[in-house]
Formats: C-alpha cells, structure tokens, sequence
C-alpha cells in the first residue's frame, strides 16, 4: 500500500469532533452592514462573516489533545503544575534561561521595549507588523524595515523573500544605536514569506561582531522551519524540531505569540537569556500582566499551549498546512489572480496594486479590495498596505512600501469547499475589478488606525 503522502489529494491529516454554524447572508444585508461599519471590517460582528480570514492569530480550532489540557488545568496563583508544564514546553525548542509568560505577543513586545527602546534608538527588521511597529514607536524609537529587495516585489519567487538586506543591517549597525535586532520569521507583512537559516547565521554573524543581542518574532517559526526544510539546501529531510532548535540557537531571545504556531486561542511569552534585561522584564510584567508564573494566562491556557508546540512541529501537519494554503494561492494564480509569491504558510495575499492599478495607493486599493470581497461573498480579509503602514511616526501619509489584502488560513478550521468558495468569490470580484473605487478615510486614531478607522467611499 502506498504511503499516504505519495498521493496527490490532500487530506487533512484529523477528524472533525465538533462543528458550528455559519450564517448565511445576502448581497444586500452585506452592503447595509458595510455602511453601518464605515466600511472597516475589524467592525464587523463575526456571526455576519460566512468565511473568516481577517487573521489567523487565535482563530484556529484545538485539538482534542489541548482541550484535555484545558480539563488538566490548574490555576494556582504561584507554581502551579501548569506553568512548568508550559515552561518545559517552551525550553524543549528554544533553549532561552528565561521564559516570561504573557496574554499575547504583543504583550511580550510591550515590556521588552518598554525596558530596551527609546528615543533616539533603531530598531531593525526584516520587516515589523504593526503591533511591533506600535509598540517600538510608542517608546520613541524608530522600528526600520530592511528586507531583501526581492521582498518588495510581489511578483518574485525568491524562496526566502523574508530574507534581512545584510548591508543594510550593516550599515544601520554602524550608523545608529541599535538596542536589539529583530527577525520576523515569516515575514508577515512581506507576505508570509519565510527566511533562511543563511540569512539567519549571516545576520547573527553581523550582530555579534557589533555586540548587538539578536531577537525572533517567532509566531511562525514552524512554518518558517518547513520551508526551510522544503527549499534550502542541506536542509531536505530534516526534522523541523531540529530546524527550529538551530533557528532559536542563532538568537538571544524572542518574543512570541502562541495564537499562530502556538495553536491555542491566546497566550505568549518572552524568552531570552540575558539575566539583567530578564529582571527589568519580570518586573514590568507583574506591573501589566501577572505573576511570573502565569503572566497573563490562566493555567489551561497554559496547558493548550503546551500540547500546541508539540503538535505545530509535526511533519503530516506542517504538510497539510502549507499545501493546503498553497491550493488557494496556487488556484488564484491559474485564474490570473495577482497574489504574492511563493505563496506564504499562514496566508495568501492578493496584489491589490496591481489588480487595481486604477486607484492611487492614498484611495486605499487594498481596503477597496477588502471590502469587496465581503460585499460580494461574505469574506473578510485584511488589508496589509497603506492604511495599515501609511500614516508616519510624524503625522504625514505616504504610500505603503506595497498594498495587499491577506486571506490568513486559521488552522484545523476550514474545509477544502470553503476554498472553493473563496476562489469562486475572489475570482468573481477580479473580473469586474475595473468597476471597484478607492475610499478616504473619514476618521482615525493616531497609530494603529486600521484597526478602527472609519471610510467612505470616493
């Protein structure tokens, strides 16, 4: 009998165990709620989204094995079993001194530059999400964005589009004062595109020479790792444990969200090893999120996330995973679809840009586009461009370095018919694309306005 794996259908390697409804709404009922929102989907009530895709942070559906956990949970206030559960947990992959629970990733952002940013400092990234932007602006800081060029072309298939420009780091080393350097992995707002264990070691190499600790975003460092597996050379038949054990081992610390490759619904953690940063961090976090032992998590959230990182390494997982999100992209781009490439782990992201060419960056294609999709067939998706990155630290707007919208898979959730349906609805609205029209924004907050900014349409 062949193996499984041999074959050319993919399978989702579970069972379904338990189902919920979807709603279903109409093409009108869309459009009245579009205006009631200002046209911003993050407004949008989630029993009137027929497929979800605005994130896959949280989103995703437990296993039967988390949701034991959760029963397992013990919620004592200091030591409890659940802690070390999760700390060992944690250690098993990434071999840091000091494991700093938290609510979520951006949690673990806020105190480590509360304590090692500030005003005059630079922080470098292949390229930050917006949490991690805010937050390193919010100390005073600059968050500086220094992917590949290759990064900035939609239309590349460089198989590391995540990659860090390693003469701009370079340069920005010798240049400013540089706290700490950041890597993405995947790069998120590049489009999900991961990053090389070469580039790791080469960044890691510049790091030291400066003296400079060298920090992870790791909220998909199992995706990152399997690419890594299925694209760099050397690297073929490894086990991703092993790949990611090396990616952690080129690091000083990271910070993490376990609403991705975590698995679970919320949780997160610092991780580093520096004892003295370790100490102001504890501190903060009693301050903001809790006790050490639990930060801002209750003990069966500990648990599920526990369990998670030793499902999220699995190899008929991690498979499953990227092809099924490479069937959605791969589908687009048959139908002329413009989307990044290679298609990226967690998500597909459509080239609004370029699908829209006929609305200046400033009137928002990507929301345009967003909006769009929902109207017509009740998806949300997420713009990642100019309204996400547009507005600057000093109150003007420029155009974001690309527009895209991103359709983020949530794990174990959705079937391949829901797919289908996505392609049937993208291709739909693509077609008639030339009829879509930009917005303006009628009201915003001063940083991360994406979140709650309301539009009109032009």
């Amino acid at each position: 009998m062949r193996h499984v794996t041999e074959w050319r259908t993919i399978i989702e390697p579970f069972r379904i165990h338990s189902v919920e409804p979807i709603r279903m709404t109409t093409l009108s009922e869309r459009a009245s709620l579009l205006e009631d929102v200002g046209f911003n989907l993050f407004s949008l009530r989630a029993q009137d989204v027929l497929i979800d895709l605005l994130t896959d942070s949280g989103t995703g559906a437990m296993s039967s094995e988390q949701w034991a956990g959760v029963q397992r949970g013990d919620e004592s206030y200091a030591g409890s079993p659940s802690w070390f559960r999760f700390r060992d947990a944690v250690q098993d992959l990434f071999a840091f001194e000091h494991v700093i629970p938290t609510h979520q990733g951006r949690a673990a952002e806020k105190i480590l530059f509360s304590v090692i940013a500030g005003p005059g400092k630079v922080v470098p990234n292949n390229t930050h999400f917006d949490t991690t932007r805010a937050n390193v602006e919010a100390t005073g800081a600059i968050a500086l964005d220094i992917p590949i060029a290759e990064a900035r072309v939609p239309s590349d298939r460089h198989p590391f589009k995540g990659n860090m420009d390693l003469d701009a780091l370079e340069r920005t080393l010798q240049d400013s004062d540089v706290p700490c350097v950041f890597v993405t992995v995947t790069n998120n707002s590049g489009g999900g595109q991961p990053v090389s264990l070469e580039n790791l070691r080469a960044v890691k190499a510049i790091c030291e020479s400066h003296g400079i600790p060298l920090f992870l975003d790791a909220c998909r460092f199992a995706e990152n790792a399997w690419f890594i597996r299925e694209r760099e050379p050397g690297q073929e038949n490894r086990d991703v444990r092993d790949i990611v054990k090396d990616m952690a081992s080129l690091a000083d610390g990271m910070t993490m969200s376990a609403k991705k490759d975590g698995l679970a619904n919320i949780g997160g953690w610092l991780a580093l090893d520096d004892d003295a940063i370790a100490e102001q961090c504890r501190t903060l976090l009693i301050l903001t999120e809790g006790f050490p032992t639990y930060g801002g998590l209750s003990g069966r959230d500990l648990e599920a996330v526990a369990q998670g990182l030793k499902e999220v390494v699995e190899h008929d997982y991690l498979r499953y995973r990227v092809l099924s999100t490479a069937y959605l992209g791969d589908a687009l781009t048959r139908a002329g679809v413009p989307v990044v490439q290679p298609i990226g782990g967690h998500a597909v992201y459509l080239d609004a840009r370029a699908l829209l060419p006929h609305i200046e960056p400033l009137q928002y294609p990507g929301q345009a586009l967003a909006v769009a999709l929902y109207r017509e067939g009740g998806i949300r998706g997420c713009e990642i461009g100019t309204v996400m990155f547009g507005r600057q630290p000093d109150g003007s707007e420029l155009p974001g370095p690309m527009d895209l919208v991103r359709l983020a898979i949530p794990r174990r959730t959705y079937t391949q018919s829901h797919v289908d349906y996505v392609v049937e609805v993208v291709t739909a609205v693509a077609a008639k694309a030339d009829e879509l029209r930009g917005l303006k924004i009628v009201e915003e907050p001063p940083s991360l306005r994406h979140f709650t900014a309301k539009f009109a349409p032009l």
